[in-house]
């Protein structure tokens, strides 16, 4: 599956967007994003947001929505507007 990130969560990351192994242990948004902050302090602190936005295959999703057959994710911090 593609992670898109978005931001300052791109920002923190270092990249864009990259391709995840969907270990099938894993099953909503939420348990994704705790397998991502296993991979560095980069993520972690990416992922520390309480207000995180996130798409799931282009649509509105939350941390309970199922990704089992999800093609791409996208996360985005709050936004501000001006």
């Amino acid at each position: 599956m593609k992670l898109r990130y978005f931001a300052s969560i791109r920002e923190c990351i270092g990249k864009s967007e990259e391709i995840f192994n969907l270990d099938p242990t894993i099953e909503t948004v939420a348990d994704l994003i705790e397998e991502l902050k296993k991979s560095g302090d980069e993520y972690l602190l990416a992922f520390e947001l309480s207000s995180l936005k996130i798409a799931v295959d282009h649509t509105h999703a939350h941390l309970s929505t199922n990704i089992k057959t999800a093609k791409e994710i996208a996360f985005f911090p709050p936004m501000t507007g001006g």
